[in-house]
């Protein structure tokens, strides 16, 4: 006899239809069973949960109800209150020891019921968090597959026999999961995508000479239909296989040659998009590997992508409008602020980005929205809050499946299954979810919009689009161009006919015109904000002629407005500029960010990034080393000229920071060019990396902290060892002294190379004890006698202006005290100043412009290079009695030492001082415009004759 009905145990205050609906549920069970399962009543933790459990899910009512044994069985197994390792599905199928595929089907369809059972009890329980509900599902999904994988293939191979590698290993089916599996993501009633590879092709020894394609054919078709296939029993994972190449027309498994030749050759962009997540979840792992390596190189492009914003924006377009024409807002997944746009957000950077930063390179949304967020690609508030936005969406994503375990992503419609809804997640009715999930779902799609910029690509300017289009006749084309502030429009008009004519125009594809196309009236419209239109117009054309190739970075300026305006300005202001990015594209990347753009970064954090940009670049791989310097290099030039051109930064501070980022190069071009020696030759005797016994010294600007745009490194190579002929201790030990020569032509090499990202910088060695006879690595011993009964006056005074930029911190030491003893010498005064005169009349002669009203900013008489004789003439006549004059190297401090000294009056000292920032000023600003250092003399004519004036009275006849 059947017992009166129980009611629920005690728990969360049930809303009044999800009691009764749950006292319904109650009520079956006690009938089905007679009497309640006591072992679980009497559990301590599940009675509370048991009503608010069935009142969320049917799916899990209805299972206790099919399967008495499985609610007892979780709980006194201690599964339903224990989180699993990564292991645990794995043993457990081991119990299942299938006969035939029949069995196979039942047990795994019995054991994915029981196991998806416990992930949506802990979820709806809140015992789980989000993180392992998504990985349980993945591992459970991973585990089924391949348990059925090599249950399969040991009936395959029993039957048919074993397909083979060159080798004799037997080859295995590669099993790729795509979307949510392959990033440990799967949703509760998630299918899955599934693409199948094999290694190569051949012929197994049955009697019917079975291809390999034959046989891993049945084999992937049995694997589907033992996931997918619905029985009495239900299914395991719906399998999805139309991602595979050429989709559903497409053979279901293909070897590693023919998915390589396919993704090279006919891929659409949206597969790219598509194995982003792809993971291998079955089959040979090790023989997996180069399937995966040439996968992860065909999403990763080597250079920067924009073009996939476009790509995506048009994806999710199509998604939106077949939303609308099914009439389906609701759904949390596709719709406006839903799931796939948090991930669109992410992938779309991953897509771009990927192949130069690695650390993008994941299959986590969450890890890399993180990641965005650390390296300032999205505002780090918004990469927080899209994290909890994503988290808020998959749980009522899992929520809404966990309802009845069918695959939907929309919010339900009938009020009963609403009331389920809002009660699991928590919230008193469904007014207040709905509202909490506006709120959430509005704070999305206001980022996906800023980041793909929707709203500003789907407004155009009419008149810019006509202008480009070139449909109206000339006046109205000429009118346009005057609307865009052009003061020549006829000059204009003539160049944009020229432009739309060139040979790289012509060629591009009709993806790259169409993005001409959408970019052109944007730089008309943005012309009207620069002071120069005329000629900010041609500077652009040219450029955009010259990376007219890369299409992708005129995709970065159309998909990104405020990097076009950045653009524009700086352009504007700077024909350097413009030729920078014509000669180095990638550098198009720093428009991006305008906080990074205009604010270079400090000594420290040079050395900080190029460290890390370094660190990852194997120590034998020369090539790519000499690329990520160079990149570096002309990355960090940019953003001290954008903030110079701006007025943000002063002209020390410029000098300041390109003579930074120098230092920084220079120390990680030694450190790395010891390490190539190193590993093929071992060390010097009583050497390491940090006691390398061999020194860079810097002269000129680069010694005077004084570097421009375009200057190069004096460099001089200096060394110590105790015995030339000794080995080093390596695998091919060279004596030290080929060493160290080695060492230097290794640095010399990885400077100045020309790649097609140019050279690093052009280095001159010629103050090297003998110039260019002499020898690269100099012995300090031997430097030093040099310098005392050799060297010529004017080498003497180059040692004013030098430092140790970089090497052993022992050797630095030793350098310093050779150079305070050569400059604080007594001197002769008078053969002195003939010396230094006699010097300065060859340079004058040789270097100075003949042109007639111009003035060499360098070379001409008041000029710099009179300043600079004079500060070194005096630091030789006075360092004897004075040695705070040789304790700076740069001439702004040695004025001032001098001035401290009273061997020049402070008047003076002002003078100079004033006419050296000047001249340094104007000739930073003609290197940005791509000019030489020749000025209309009237600009300096008062300074230069006081400069003058200032050397006839110290150096004059």
């Amino acid at each position: 006899m059947s017992q009166t009905p129980k009611p629920p145990p005690e728990g969360p205050t049930l809303p009044a239809d999800l009691h009764y609906s749950v006292t319904l549920f109650m009520q079956k069970w006690q009938e089905k069973f007679n009497t309640p399962n006591s072992a679980i009543y009497n559990a301590p933790q599940l009675p509370p949960s048991l009503p608010q459990i069935w009142a969320s899910s049917q799916f899990v009512a209805e299972s206790c109800l099919r399967q008495p044994h499985l609610l007892s069985d979780l709980q006194q197994s201690g599964d339903l209150a224990t989180p699993y390792t990564g292991q645990t599905y794995h043993d457990k199928l081991q119990t299942l020891k299938p006969a035939d595929e029949a069995e196979l089907m039942r047990g795994l369809r019995q054991f994915r019921r029981r196991e998806m059972v416990r992930i949506a009890w802990r979820d709806l329980a809140g015992w789980a968090p989000l993180a392992e509900t998504l990985m349980d599902l993945s591992l459970l999904a991973e585990a089924c597959i391949q348990y059925a994988l090599v249950f399969l293939y040991g009936q395959a191979t029993r039957r048919r026999g074993t397909p083979v590698l060159p080798d004799g290993t037997p080859q295995q089916l590669v099993v790729l999961g795509m979307g949510k599996l392959g990033g440990y993501e799967l949703n509760f009633s998630s299918d899955i995508d599934l693409i199948f590879a094999y290694p190569e092709d051949g012929v197994l020894p049955d009697k019917k000479a079975t291809s390999y394609g034959e046989f891993f054919t049945k084999l992937c078709q049995s694997l589907v239909k033992v996931l997918d296939d619905i029985t009495e029993e239900g299914f395991v994972f719906r399998t999805d296989t139309r991602l595979r190449p050429f989709g559903d027309s497409g053979a279901i498994v293909m070897t590693f040659d023919g998915m390589e030749h396919y993704y090279q050759t006919q891929a659409r962009e949206w597969e790219r998009y598509a194995m982003i997540k792809a993971r291998q979840v079955a089959g040979d792992m090790a023989q997996g590997a180069p399937l995966m390596a040439m996968l992860n190189a065909f999403v990763y492009r080597r250079y920067l992508d924009y073009g996939a914003f476009a790509e995506l924006r048009a994806l999710k377009q199509q998604i939106m409008q077949e939303l609308r024409r099914k009439d389906r807002p609701d759904n949390v997944k596709l719709g406006a602020g839903g799931i796939r746009e948090v991930e669109f957000i992410g992938q779309a950077f991953q897509l771009i980005r990927g192949g130069s930063e690695k650390s993008l390179q994941q299959r986590c949304i969450l890890s890399v929205l993180h990641r965005l967020g650390e390296l300032n690609l999205l505002a780090p508030a918004d990469a927080e809050q899209l994290g909890q936005n994503y988290g808020f969406l998959r749980r009522v994503e899992n929520h809404i499946q966990e309802y009845q375990d069918k695959q939907t992503h929309t919010l339900p419609t009938d009020p009963l299954a609403q009331q389920s809804l809002a009660f699991s997640l928590g919230y008193p009715d469904w007014a207040s979810f709905t509202a909490e999930l506006a709120t959430v779902r509005a704070q999305v799609h206001g980022i996906f919009d800023q980041v793909f910029s929707l709203s500003k690509q789907e407004t155009g300017d009419n008149q810019a689009q006509q202008l480009w289009a070139g449909t109206a006749d000339t006046d109205c084309l000429l009118a346009s161009l005057k609307h865009y502030s052009l003061t020549d429009p006829e000059s204009g008009l003539t160049a944009l006919k020229h432009f739309k004519h060139a040979a790289a125009i012509k060629r591009l594809s009709t993806k790259g015109a169409a993005v001409l196309d959408r970019l052109m009236p944007l730089l008309f419209v943005g012309l009207a904000s620069v002071n120069n239109p005329d000629e900010t117009l041609k500077r652009v054309l040219g450029l955009f002629e010259a990376v007219a190739s890369r299409t992708v970075y005129l995709s970065l300026l159309a998909e990104n407005p405020d990097a076009l305006a950045q653009m524009l300005r700086l352009i504007s202001a700077s024909l350097w500029f413009c030729d920078s990015l014509a000669r180095f594209p990638i550098l198009f990347d720093e428009l991006l960010d305008p906080r990074a753009l205009f604010t270079p970064l400090q000594a420290d954090d040079v050395d900080a990034q190029l460290h890390h940009l370094l660190s990852p670049i194997a120590v034998q791989d020369l090539e790519q080393l000499m690329i990520a310097l160079r990149q570096f290099k002309q990355q960090q030039v940019l953003k001290v000229a954008a903030a110079d051109i701006m007025g943000i930064i002063p002209l020390m501070v410029v000098s300041d920071y390109l003579t930074a980022i120098a230092e920084s190069i220079t120390r990680q071009v030694l450190h790395r060019a010891w390490l190539l020696l190193t590993d093929k030759h071992g060390t010097p005797p009583d050497s390491d990396s940090d006691n390398s016994g061999f020194a860079i010294l810097g002269f000129g600007k680069f010694g005077g902290i004084e570097l421009g745009y375009s200057s190069d490194l004096d460099l001089v190579f200096i060394c110590t060892y105790t015995d030339g002929n000794a080995l080093t201790n390596g695998n091919k030990p060279i004596p030290t002294c080929q060493f160290y020569g080695r060492l230097g032509q290794k640095i010399r090499h990885i400077f100045d190379t020309r790649l097609l990202s140019g050279i690093l910088y052009e280095i001159d060695l010629r103050l090297r004890p003998s110039g260019d006879s002499g020898l690269l690595v100099t012995h300090i011993d031997t430097y030093e006698d040099y310098l005392k009964n050799q060297a010529w006056t004017w080498e003497h005074q180059a040692l004013v202006r030098s430092r140790c930029i970089a090497g052993d911190l022992r050797l630095k030491t030793t350098y310093d005290a050779i150079r305070y003893r050569i400059l604080s010498k007594p001197r002769v005064y008078e053969s002195l100043k003939t010396d230094v005169q006699t010097m300065r009349e060859k340079m004058r002669t040789a270097l100075a412009s003949k042109a007639v009203g111009k003035f060499d900013l360098k070379h001409s008489k008041g000029g710099i290079a009179d300043i600079e004789f004079i500060v070194q003439f005096l630091v030789l006549a006075y360092a004897f009695n004075y040695p705070r004059l040789t304790f700076y190297t740069d001439n702004m401090r040695l004025l001032d030492s001098l001035a401290s000294t009273a061997k020049l009056p402070q008047s003076t000292v002002d003078t100079l001082k004033t006419a050296y920032c000047f001249y340094r000023d104007k000739g930073h600003k003609q290197a940005l415009q791509d000019n030489n250092a020749l000025i209309d003399a009237t600009e300096v004519a008062e300074l230069r004759l006081l400069v003058g004036g200032i050397w006839d009275q110290l150096l004059g006849e």
